[in-house]
């Protein structure tokens, strides 16, 4: 793990670290999901151009950190050995209710992701379950200081067009259940009405299908942007 972490760190400051067109760089480890070999490589952008633009610059910041042809090859066969062919793709967009980090966290961060499936009714209102999840998010999730950052993001391209995951980044494994005991601490705080509360989850769940799954990773600190 030590000598795969150099050299992925060795790329993150010579290339990533250096692409003006990454705004964001996260790696995170398998911690409970059902594959132990899986790592993310999430990266994010400001525009859908600027993915292509990432790559051209790439290529040019590679080519610059190891001029001599041999020794970059030598490198990315070295680097490459710690991973499969196996690999897809995935791209999302950022939705604006997120706990964006102060700063980079310099420890490593537990990321619990919540992958949902939307639901589309016909008598939505437009913008309508934007606007339920931002109350949501201003009545809860902003106020729960277990919570360190929330990242929510919809289909963009890939699989399924339902997709939207919810990651929610706390210090500790045994936080996510801290984490969730004070969102319902909060819920009841704000909705203390229990038929206003059943209401607005009612209004809101309508949204999902009702069907989500549970990964838990961890995340690699000196490879985030």
């Amino acid at each position: 793990m030590d000598e795969w972490k150099a050299i992925e760190k060795e790329y993150f400051d010579r290339v990533t670290a250096k692409n003006e067109f990454i705004v964001s760089a996260l790696a995170l480890l398998h911690f409970y999901t059902a594959d132990n070999s899986e790592i993310k490589i999430v990266t994010g952008y400001k525009s859908w151009d600027d993915i292509e633009k990432s790559g051209t610059r790439g290529n040019e910041l590679e080519k610059a950190a190891w001029p001599d042809k041999d020794q970059r090859t030598a490198y990315f066969k070295k680097r490459n050995a710690y991973y499969t062919d196996v690999h897809s793709d995935e791209i999302y967009n950022t939705k604006p209710y997120a706990k964006l980090f102060s700063e980079t966290p310099a420890k490593p961060q537990v990321y619990y992701v919540r992958q949902s499936h939307r639901a589309f009714p016909d008598d939505a209102g437009e913008g309508e379950m934007d606007a339920l999840m931002q109350e949501y998010f201003n009545a809860v999730i902003s106020k729960n200081n277990h919570i360190l950052g929330y990242f929510p993001v919809v289909h963009g391209w890939g699989s399924d067009g339902r997709d939207m995951l919810e990651a929610f980044v706390v210090g500790t494994l045994a936080e996510v259940e801290t984490a969730f005991d004070e969102n319902e601490v909060l819920i009841k705080a704000n909705w203390p009405d229990e038929t206003i509360r059943k209401e607005f989850f009612t209004r809101r769940n309508r949204f999902f299908t009702g069907w989500h799954g549970d990964f838990i990773y961890q995340s690699v600190p000196e490879l985030s942007k």
